[in-house]
């Protein structure tokens, strides 16, 4: 695999058009995009935000993800470095500004924006974000233009997208997305961070049984030589996937025995159920907390 790097560019001030659940704002004019060869026309790009998968055909470019608004001007450059041909379909594979900031500058530039239609709700109408205030709703060119139910297909120039609907996982609009020309799938936040867990995000209608269940699906969609872009973090393989999938049921399990032996939030909480792969996960005692009471939230 190749890897290549676009210098920092300078920027003006472009607000997010979509909520985020980063912590803080990153400097922007210090970030550098990291772009990976994953082979046939198909590469990962890595800045600020989610992780990007493009494939490049004969007269345009599948664009999967946009990352912050900021790095829009970036994103270009990274693309620029590799292709000559334009982005002409911007898929999203959930509604969080950092995978769909910079869905409003590819919007006015004509890019076709697909997603699954609760993104476009989502992004209309905000849910309320963790400090209780709602976001405002995305501005008309960021919202998804084409929209599906349950599967859809993007074509162009000799590549295709398959794309899938994940109900109630990360949150209720997720999407996979897999170019099978190149065998590359892109996972959006189900798998988010590959040595982390991945959390529901329950004001967007997500839950840990979702998340699960779509683990299921992406592993059947993968083979052993399937590249993974995952959200966020390196490149992953299905093995990856499986071991991540075996992590989220077993503390699953455990709190919904627990929660239906009648213990509480905070006596879960305190029983520390993560405590056996907590390390192997790469996680500390706060982010092992906050999991362990979303899953306890969203168990049946």
């Amino acid at each position: 695999m190749k890897y290549y790097t676009v210098a920092a560019l300078g920027l003006a001030a472009i607000a997010f058009s979509a909520p985020a659940l980063s912590q803080g704002q990153p400097d922007f004019s210090r970030i550098e995009v990291k772009t990976t060869d994953l082979g046939h026309s198909t590469y990962m790009l890595e800045g600020a935000g989610g992780n990007v998968t493009i494939a490049v055909g004969t007269n345009g470019v599948i664009m999967v993800d946009a990352q912050f608004a900021p790095m829009h001007d970036k994103l270009k450059a990274a693309i620029a470095n590799v292709t000559n041909q334009p982005v002409k379909y911007l898929i999203n594979t959930h509604y969080h500004g950092d995978h769909t900031g910079g869905n409003a500058a590819f919007g006015k530039e004509g890019v076709i924006i697909v997603a699954q239609e609760n993104v476009k709700k989502r992004l209309q109408n905000p849910p309320p974000g963790a400090n209780g205030r709602t976001p405002p709703p995305a501005p008309q060119e960021a919202v998804p233009v084409q929209v599906y139910k349950d599967k859809t297909t993007v074509s162009i120039g000799g590549r295709t997208a398959q794309v899938g609907y994940i109900a109630n996982a990360h949150t209720d609009g997720d999407s996979y997305v897999y170019f099978p020309d190149a065998n590359v799938l892109a996972t959006g936040d189900l798998n988010g961070a590959q040595r982390n867990y991945t959390n529901p995000d329950i004001r967007g209608g997500g839950t840990i049984d979702g998340i699960i269940a779509g683990f299921d699906t992406v592993i059947r969609v993968a083979n052993n030589q399937t590249k993974v872009v995952p959200g966020h973090g390196p490149l992953a393989t299905k093995a990856d996937l499986i071991a991540t999938r075996k992590v989220l049921a077993t503390v699953r399990d455990r709190v919904a025995k627990m929660k239906a032996a009648g213990m509480t939030e905070d006596q879960v909480v305190a029983a520390k159920p993560t405590a056996d792969v907590q390390e192997q996960r790469h996680a500390d005692d706060m982010v092992s907390e906050r999991f362990v009471r979303l899953v306890y939230q969203t168990v049946k």
